[in-house]
């Protein structure tokens, strides 16, 4: 299934739940399960925006957007995580108000199992989208069903707060349970505007960098001295990946050009996400001699001594590895 198809299903389940819990709200009273409901409205909203965001990712690179359009998935997220922290705001203060000025609640049986079933459909959308975000690379996917799953573990820590009310009768446990949702949601608006905030200033990927130095590892050539400079970029399904990579200086532009494309081939066969690889090749000095792997080298000026493993502290230092005292 593709992803708009998933994040249409995601708005269309998404308003009936929200729909449920209003429901459940106006027959109950309860602030606690307002502070659900007002959270379903971002939900909508965001898979919404979620639904243009994967459109426009989809469309391909023109004259404007030579990248192509995957960065409108941070934009995305940002709003998302956004409406979260300003929904979690407003519970916590309406939470605040109703320890001040309590009111009675009613029909409380009927509100938990209204609760606890759009509790479970979060649930399950939520964990089908994150398992499918992960086969399409899609970090909008991720985002929202993330999102629904943590919509989940409200409405069921919500169901238990109901139930503890319908067998004690203490009123005040709505609003507390209320106000430590707020602060809940807080949070986890808060760790998308992170992740939003990461992507569009190009926050590099550790898990992806680390990927690419052991595929490089593992095919390491003699004639690849050293990899430096390397770079990533998201742009929504694929990863713009750029790097230095050093050569002996003697090699023909059309030997140098085989070489170059060999590692583009390598990471775009065995990553994990779509790449685009931009190399830049860099001519060997003699401060290299010392670790190339080179054995038939017809210029060396010293023999081997060293051997340096690649890995994300020398590979994404802009210098030759004889530069960087690090290794």
């Amino acid at each position: 299934m593709s992803p708009k198809k998933i994040i249409s299903i995601s708005l269309i389940v998404g308003i009936l739940l929200m729909l449920a819990k209003f429901a459940a709200y106006f027959i109950t009273s309860s602030n606690a399960i307002l502070t659900d409901a007002l959270e379903s409205i971002v939900n909508v909203v965001a898979s919404a925006f979620a639904f243009y965001s994967i459109y426009l990712t989809a469309l391909p690179k023109d004259h404007n957007h030579p990248y192509g359009h995957g960065k409108v998935e941070f934009f995305s997220v940002f709003l998302e995580g956004t409406l979260i922290v300003l929904a979690g705001i407003f519970i916590v203060f309406k939470s605040a108000y109703n320890v001040l000025y309590p009111h009675n609640i009613s029909s409380v049986l009927t509100g938990i199992y209204i609760i606890a079933f759009t509790g479970f459909g979060n649930g399950l959308l939520g964990w089908y989208m994150v398992s499918q975000s992960k086969k399409l690379n899609s970090l909008t996917l991720n985002a929202d069903g993330k999102h629904l799953l943590v919509d989940a573990l409200t409405s069921f820590g919500l169901v238990l707060g109901l139930l503890a009310i319908y067998f004690t009768g203490l009123l005040w446990i709505d609003s507390l349970i209320s106000f430590a949702l707020g602060f809940f949601i807080i949070y986890n608006g808060y760790r998308l505007l992170r992740k939003a905030v990461g992507g569009l200033m190009d926050e590099s990927d550790d898990e992806i960098v680390n990927e690419v130095i052991n595929h490089l590892n593992q095919n390491r050539k003699p004639e690849w001295i050293d990899v430096h400079n390397l770079r990533t970029q998201r742009y929504g399904t694929a990863v713009h990946i750029d790097c230095h990579l050093t050569l002996p200086y003697y090699f023909d532009l059309n030997k140098v050009h085989e070489e170059v494309s060999l590692i583009d081939k390598l990471i775009s066969k065995n990553a994990s996400i779509t790449t685009e690889f931009f190399i830049h090749a860099d001519p060997c000095l003699p401060q290299c001699c010392h670790y190339c792997n080179m054995t038939n080298c017809p210029v060396r000026s010293q023999p081997k001594t060293k051997h340096i493993e690649w890995n994300i502290n020398n590979v994404t230092k802009n210098l030759k590895h004889f530069e960087y005292d690090g290794t």
